[in-house]
C-alpha cells in the first residue's frame, strides 16, 4: 500500500471516534519504542550470565523484530513498522544518537592519547593498517561478485571496507575489560591506551569516508574530487574552530559551574545542549555528518570536573536508556539476514568475519610481540581490539544511506560486527588468566600465635558504600588499634557498582591510571575529598596507615575486588558495612537500606574470602564523638558474646585487642549450657527442603566435638589471664538464648556487641537453627539481634573467622534424638 508520507497525522481521535492509533505518526512511535525496550532487555538479561554486552542484545533485537525473523509476517511488518514510519524512528533515534556521541566525547580524554606512549601508539596503528588493507582485498572480491557492488564508485567502497574491517569499539572495550577484571593488567592497560588512539583515528577515517561518499551509486563514481576536497578542508577548519575558539569558552563555562560557586547555571546547561545541536548542524552542513560536530564539541568539554558531570546527570539515562536502543534497533530492522541466500553469500559472510578477525589479532599481536610483551598477552590484545560495536553500526548505517552498501553487504557486516564483539569475553576468559600472587589465609589468631607478633602489623581491609559509614567505621578502628603493639595498617575500600552509564565508564578511565581496584594518591573528586580526607587525618592523629582504595565493578563480581586485594595486601580481616543501617534510637531511628545487591555482594565475600570477615550493622556507633579518634574522650562500651567455636574464639580475640585500648570498656559474657539428659542433647542435620535464603547454613565439616570445648576453654583462660582486670568477664546459664541475647541488645549497656556467626555451632546456637532467618549471612546469634522486629540500641559485629575447613555450608534442621547410633551419625555431621 503506498501512503503519502505529507497525509500522515500526528495523534489520532481515539478508538471510540473510529481512529487505529496505530495509522498515526505519534501512538505508533510509541509502541514501536515499548516493544524494542522490551526485546533488548529481555535478551539482555538472558545474555548477561555470558557477560555480553548490552550493544549485543540491543542489535540482536532489532534483528528479530525487522525482516529476518517477526518481519517474514507481512502483516506484522505492515502495521508495526510500515515503511512511512521509517523515517520517524530513524530521526528520533538519531536525536540520541547525537547526545550519546556527545557523551562519547565527554569519555575520551585527549590528554589519557597524548600520555599513551611509544607502544600504544604503535600497536594501535598497526591494528588498524592491517586490518585496512585486509579491508580493501576483500572490498575487490565483494564488488566483483554481490550483485549490484559494481555500480559504486571504487574510491568510497574501498575505503568504508578498510573502515568497517579496522575500528575498535573504546566504549565496549571498557566495559568488557572492567568485566573480566583486566584494567590493572599490562594488556588492559596496553587495550584501553591503543582503544583510545583508534577511536581517534576512527573518526577521522569515518570522516574520510563520507566525505568520498557523495551520493554514493548515483554520483559518487562521477563525482569532482575537489568537493571531497572541500568537505575534507571545511572539516578540518571546524574542528580547528572548536578546539581554537570554543573549547576555551567551555573552559570558562566550567569554571563558572564549579564547586566554588554554589549553583550551577542552567542557562549553561541549555546552551551547552543547544551547542551539540549547532555542531551536529555545521558538520551535516559540511557534508560529513551531524554526529561528528557533535563528538567534537564533546571533546572541548573539561573532562571530570563538576560542570561535566552535571551534563551526564541530565542526559546519560534518558539518551542510554531510551534513545540509542532505538538506533541500534533501526539498524537491526534494516539487517534483511534471509538477503545472505547460498553457499556463495555465506561463504562472503566467512571470508568477511575470517578477513576481520585475522586482520585485527594478527596485527596488533606482531605489534605486541615488536614491544616484547609476552605471547599469550599479545594474542589477549588483539582478540580485545578486535571489539565492534557504536562506530562500526555508524559506519555501516551512513554506508547504507549513501547507497555505498546494499542491503546484502549490510546484513554480512552488521553479522561481521555482532559475531567478533559475541566472541571477545569467552574467548579473552578462555585464554588468559592475570597472574596472582599466591593465595594467603589469615585470621586475627594467627598474629597472636605468632612468637614476633610485634613485628607483624595488623592489616584490616575496611569497605564502605560512602560518607555514611565513615563516623562508624572510625569509631571501630580506633577501638581495635593497639596502643602497645605495632602499627595498624587500614585499606579502606569504596564500592562503586560499574554500570552501563557513561558516568561508570569515566571512573573506570580515571581507576586505569592507578590499577583496579585503584590507590588513590592524590585528591580526586568529592568523594575523596570527604572520605579519604577524614581517614588521612584519622591517621596523623594515631598509629594507623591509611590508603584509601576504590572498587568499580558490577555487583555480581564485586567479590572478587575485595577479595583480590585481601590476599594481595595480606590482610588479617575484611570489614564489610551491612546492607541496612540506622541514625537515632526506638521510634525515632531512621533507616538507610543500599538495596538487595549489596547484600548479595556480602555473602559472596563471606564465602571466598581469604581470611576472617566482620560484618558491621551500625546503630550510629561512634560514641557521640563528632571527631572519633585517639583523644577521644567518650567511652567505647563493648560486650562480646561468647558461645563457642571458631567464629567466637576469632570475636574473642578481637575483644582482646579492643581490652588495649583506655577508652574502651570491654565485657564478655560466656554462656554455659545447663546439663541435659544424656541422650536428648540437639544436634543439627542437612535439611534440602530450607532455602539458603530464609535458614542458618552451617559448616558440614566432620569436626572433633570435645577437641573444640577444649580450644574453647583454652582461648577463655588465656583471655582472663592476660586482661584479668582489665575486661568483665561474666558467665550466663544458657536458657531462652534468643530472649537473653535480646536483652542485652536492647539494654543500652553497650555501643557495640560482637559475636561470632556460629557456623560450627554450639548447642546453644544450634537450638536457633530452626528460628525463622531474615538475615541468614549474619548467623542465629547476630540475626535475632538485627531483626528489624527488635529494637536494639546497639551495632553489631559479626565476625567469621577463616577456616579453610569450613568452607562449604549448607541448611540444617534441628534433631533432639534419644538413639544413640543415630546420634553419633548426626553429630560427626556437624
Amino acid at each position: 500500500m503506498t501512503v503519502n508520507i505529507t497525509s500522515i497525522q500526528t495523534s489520532s481521535n481515539g478508538a471510540w471516534q473510529g481512529d487505529n492509533p496505530l495509522d498515526f505518526a505519534f501512538p505508533l512511535l510509541i509502541v514501536q519504542t515499548t516493544l524494542i525496550l522490551f526485546v533488548s532487555r529481555s535478551l539482555a538479561f538472558f545474555l548477561k550470565p555470558l557477560r555480553q554486552p548490552k550493544v549485543i542484545a540491543e542489535i540482536v533485537g532489532g534483528i528479530l523484530l525487522g525482516p529476518s525473523a517477526f518481519g517474514r509476517n507481512e502483516a506484522y511488518l505492515r502495521r508495526i513498522f510500515p515503511s512511512w514510519s521509517t523515517p520517524i524512528l530513524e530521526s528520533v533515534a538519531s536525536i540520541g544518537l547525537l547526545f550519546f556521541l556527545f557523551l562519547v566525547g565527554l569519555e575520551l580524554d585527549l590528554g589519557s592519547v597524548r600520555r599513551s606512549g611509544r607502544r600504544a601508539l604503535g600497536i594501535a596503528l598497526a591494528g588498524i593498517s592491517l586490518p585496512f588493507v585486509c579491508g580493501i582485498g576483500v572490498a575487490f572480491v565483494l564488488r566483483s561478485t554481490v550483485d549490484g557492488a559494481d555500480k559504486v564508485g571504487y574510491g568510497q567502497f574501498l575505503v568504508f571496507m578498510g573502515v568497517a574491517l579496522s575500528i575498535t569499539a573504546f566504549p565496549v572495550l571498557a566495559r568488557i575489560l572492567a568485566e573480566l577484571k583486566l584494567l590493572t593488567t599490562q594488556v588492559g592497560e596496553t587495550a584501553m591506551a591503543a582503544a583510545a588512539f583508534n577511536d581517534v583515528a576512527a573518526w577521522i577515517l569515518l570522516a574520510l569516508a563520507v566525505a568520498l561518499a557523495g551520493d554514493g551509486a548515483e554520483g559518487g563514481a562521477h563525482k569532482s574530487p575537489l568537493v571531497s576536497l572541500w568537505v575534507l578542508l571545511s572539516g578540518f577548519a571546524f574542528v580547528v574552530f572548536m578546539m581554537v575558539a570554543v573549547r576555551p569558552a567551555m573552559r570558562w563555562v566550567a569554571r563558572r559551574c564549579s564547586t566554588e560557586h554554589d549553583v550551577v547555571d542552567e542557562a549553561f546547561i541549555v546552551l551547552t545542549l543547544a551547542g551539540v545541536l549547532v555542531s551536529g548542524f555545521m558538520t551535516d552542513l559540511i557534508g560529513i555528518h551531524s554526529i561528528f560536530g557533535a563528538f567534537v564539541f564533546g571533546l572541548t568539554i573539561p573532562k571530570g570536573g563538576e560542570f561535566a558531570e552535571r551534563l551526564i546527570e541530565r542526559i546519560e539515562d534518558f539518551v542510554t536508556g531510551l534513545l540509542l536502543p532505538l538506533y541500534f534497533a533501526s539498524s537491526g530492522l534494516k539487517t534483511n539476514v534471509t538477503k545472505i541466500q547460498g553457499a556463495e553469500a555465506w561463504g562472503l559472510l566467512t571470508l568477511v568475519i575470517t578477513t576481520a578477525c585475522v586482520g585485527k589479532i594478527a596485527g596488533t599481536f606482531a605489534a605486541a610481540m615488536m614491544f616484547a610483551m609476552p605471547g599469550r598477552e599479545a594474542i589477549t590484545l588483539g582478540v580485545l581490539m578486535n571489539t565492534k560495536g557504536l562506530v562500526e553500526l555508524i559506519v555501516l548505517n551512513i554506508g547504507r544511506e549513501k547507497k555505498v552498501l546494499n542491503d546484502e553487504m549490510f546484513a554480512i557486516l552488521v553479522l561481521m560486527a555482532l559475531f567478533t564483539t559475541f566472541i571477545t569475553t569467552p574467548t579473552v576468559m578462555a585464554i588468559y588468566k592475570p597472574a596472582r600472587g599466591a593465595a594467603t589465609h589469615r585470621k586475627l589468631r594467627d598474629l597472636s600465635n605468632n612468637d614476633d607478633s610485634s613485628k607483624d602489623e595488623l592489616r584490616i581491609l575496611a569497605c564502605l558504600h560512602g560518607p555514611g559509614n565513615v563516623p562508624s567505621l572510625i569509631s571501630l578502628i580506633e577501638s581495635i588499634r593497639s596502643t602497645k603493639k605495632s602499627m595498624l595498617k587500614l585499606f579502606i575500600m569504596h564500592l562503586v557498582e560499574l554500570t552501563e552509564r557513561s558516568s561508570s565508564i569515566i571512573r573506570v578511565q580515571r581507576a586505569r591510571r592507578n590499577g583496579f581496584p585503584f590507590f588513590n594518591l592524590s585528591r580526586r573528586g568529592e568523594w575523596h575529598d570527604r572520605v579519604a580526607g577524614a581517614f588521612q587525618a584519622y591517621s596523623q592523629l594515631g598509629r594507623v596507615l591509611v590508603r584509601p582504595t576504590t572498587a568499580i565493578s558490577a555487583l555480581p563480581t564485586m567479590h572478587e575486588d575485595i577479595c583480590h586485594v585481601a590476599e594481595d595486601k595480606r590482610v588479617a580481616m575484611i570489614i564489610l558495612p551491612f546492607h541496612r543501617s540506622w541514625r537515632g534510637e526506638g521510634d525515632e531511628a531512621v533507616e538507610d537500606n543500599v538495596g538487595h545487591g549489596w547484600r548479595g555482594v556480602n555473602q559472596r565475600v563471606l564465602k571466598h574470602a581469604p581470611c576472617s570477615v566482620a560484618v558491621l550493622v551500625d546503630h550510629g556507633f561512634w560514641g557521640g564523638s563528632e571527631t572519633p579518634g585517639p583523644d577521644m574522650s567518650a567511652v567505647q562500651r563493648v560486650c562480646v558474646l561468647f558461645f563457642g567455636g571458631p567464629d567466637d574464639r576469632e570475636a574473642l580475640e578481637l575483644g582482646g585487642r579492643m581490652a588495649e585500648h583506655p577508652v574502651v570498656k570491654l565485657t564478655v559474657v560466656r554462656f554455659v549450657e545447663k546439663p541435659v539428659a544424656q541422650g536428648s542433647e540437639v544436634r543439627l542435620r542437612p535439611s534440602s527442603s530450607k532455602c539458603r535464603e530464609k535458614s542458618y547454613s552451617f559448616s558440614t565439616a566432620r569436626m572433633n566435638r570435645e577437641k573444640e570445648k577444649e580450644l574453647d576453654e583454652a582461648a577463655v583462660a588465656e583471655f582472663r589471664e592476660r586482661w584479668d582486670g582489665t575486661a568483665v568477664y561474666m558467665e550466663k546459664v544458657a536458657g531462652n538464648v534468643a530472649e537473653q541475647v535480646l536483652a542485652i541488645g536492647q539494654s543500652k549497656d553497650y555501643d557495640l556487641v560482637v559475636m561470632g556467626k556460629g557456623r560450627y555451632p554450639s548447642a546453644m546456637v544450634a537450638d536457633l537453627a530452626d528460628h525463622p532467618a531474615e538475615h541468614p549471612e549474619l548467623g542465629p546469634v547476630g540475626d535475632v539481634l538485627a531483626s528489624s522486629s527488635h529494637s536494639i540500641a546497639c551495632s553489631l559485629l559479626v565476625i567469621q573467622q577463616h577456616d579453610l575447613g569450613h568452607g562449604e555450608e549448607t541448611p540444617m534442621s534441628k534433631v533432639e534424638s534419644s538413639e544413640p547410633n543415630k546420634l553419633k551419625e548426626i553429630d560427626g555431621m556437624v
